[in-house]
């Protein structure tokens, strides 16, 4: 009797119904695993044109194997650049970072890509599936939950659905999250960074390496080879300036002489990259802000990405976040059987899955940011003396290489489960 009820709802079971809130990066990645279980889904985008915000980001290989379960991975190695290590040093040339994903594993690497690059990638992985739908210039202001399903309320007043689930995946300043029983706290931090795109120079010393400069806490300038933003584009540099939030109106009023004088000041090395900024209008200014949720779901809606975690980017992880929140939803959803009625219950699955990995990141971060970026200038001193020396030791510097792959979920646990043929990660 129990095979032939199983038989039958085999039989009678519909596609979910899903709408997805943001064209991000947890987006469209989690849209296409959706849409290739069967799924309908529905993509939203406040923004009338469907591109990226930002400039660089970095994949760690938690990152690289959501792409390579998307099917995009080579793809994205021919358009990323390969990063093998981080160096931070002091405006005096002390040493305080060097790691490297060797100290993760071998053969490990990061690969800095543009952000242009990463979203196109994901947006025509999500578009080249029949049951998704991308709607560009939607404002999703509003939602309501009833025992059976989901509506959505746009800015205008318009009503979409039903749907049988939602995620949620508009970003750190989501306006929808406020809306759920989370119990999500969100805060901004002090500090903010300008952002630009340049031609990648042809000396070694800026090729597959992240790079950064310090002074004291108040003062950093990163570099971050990010490949091309398309197949025939050129090789390009993110560079980074960390600046205080208050200050952004300012330094932008003071114009680009004034923020190249500063940055010359701070590393010489920059001076050459400068010939290609002409106005400020050609930097980025981005704050962040710390977001935390007592959990990610709420019957049938789910946090996904900076909507749920936001942090600094002190670590690199939030675009690889973001992913794995994408994959861990779809596998939740299909070892669910795609059932309608068990979709709460996979939500929890979802947060639990996520949890530990989460949350050492979002401790990590909030604890890391103030040694780099706040107004304690006396942790620089502590820091200075003891990073690099602590780096040396092994069980310390197999930490740290964990830590910059990603794959930490506590102070003394990791993913363990590798495939380390081609260093990927497997999440589980």
């Amino acid at each position: 009797m129990g095979a032939v009820l199983w038989l039958v709802r085999k039989v009678a079971r519909h596609p979910l119904r899903v709408a997805i809130v943001g064209c991000g990066t947890a987006g469209p990645a989690a849209a296409c695993l959706l849409a290739r279980q069967g799924h309908h889904v529905d993509v939203f985008e406040r923004a009338a044109a469907l591109r990226p915000v930002g400039a660089g980001l970095l994949i760690q290989p938690t990152g690289m194997h959501v792409l390579d379960r998307l099917g995009v991975l080579e793809r994205a190695f021919s358009l990323g650049h390969r990063i093998n290590q981080l160096a931070g040093d002091t405006d005096g040339g002390r040493a305080v970072l060097a790691l490297s994903y060797e100290d993760f594993m071998p053969g490990a690497f990061g690969l800095g890509m543009h952000r242009g690059a990463l979203f196109s990638l994901l947006l025509e992985s999500a578009m080249r599936e029949a049951t998704v739908r991308v709607h560009a210039g939607v404002d999703v202001a509003g939602l309501h939950q009833s025992p059976g399903h989901l509506t959505l309320r746009t800015r205008g007043g318009a009503m979409l659905g039903p749907y049988d689930l939602v995620a949620i995946a508009d970003g750190a300043k989501s306006k929808l999250r406020e809306s759920l029983d989370v119990g999500a706290r969100t805060t901004q931090y002090p500090y903010a960074a300008a952002w630009c795109v340049l031609p990648m120079p042809a000396h070694e010393r800026w090729h597959h390496t992240l790079r950064q400069v310090y002074r004291d806490t108040r003062g950093m300038v990163g570099y971050l080879p990010v490949g091309k933003a398309a197949a025939d584009g050129e090789p390009m540099l993110s560079l980074f300036w960390s600046l205080r939030a208050s200050d952004i109106a300012t330094t932008r009023a003071a114009g680009i002489e004034a923020f190249e004088r500063e940055l010359v000041r701070l590393d010489a090395h920059a001076a050459p990259l400068m010939r290609h900024v002409q106005s400020m209008e050609q930097l980025v200014f981005a704050t962040y802000h710390d977001t935390v949720c007592e959990r990610t779901h709420h019957h049938r809606v789910v946090l996904l990405g900076d909507a749920a975690h936001a942090m600094s980017p002190q670590l690199g992880q939030g675009a690889n976040l973001a992913l794995v929140d994408a994959l861990t939803l779809a596998d939740v959803i299909e070892a669910s059987g795609g059932e309608r009625d068990l979709v709460p219950i996979a939500l929890e699955r979802h947060d639990e899955r996520r949890r530990e990995h989460v949350a050492f990141y979002a401790r990590a971060s909030r604890w890391l940011t103030p040694w780099f970026q706040s107004d304690f200038t006396g942790l620089s001193v502590i820091r200075d003396v003891m990073m690099h020396p602590m780096s040396r030791v092994g069980w310390a510097r197999r930490q740290m290489g964990e830590s910059l792959a990603g794959v930490k979920t506590g102070v003394f646990s990791s993913y363990k489960r590798l495939e380390t043929a081609d260093s990927r990660v497997a999440i589980s």
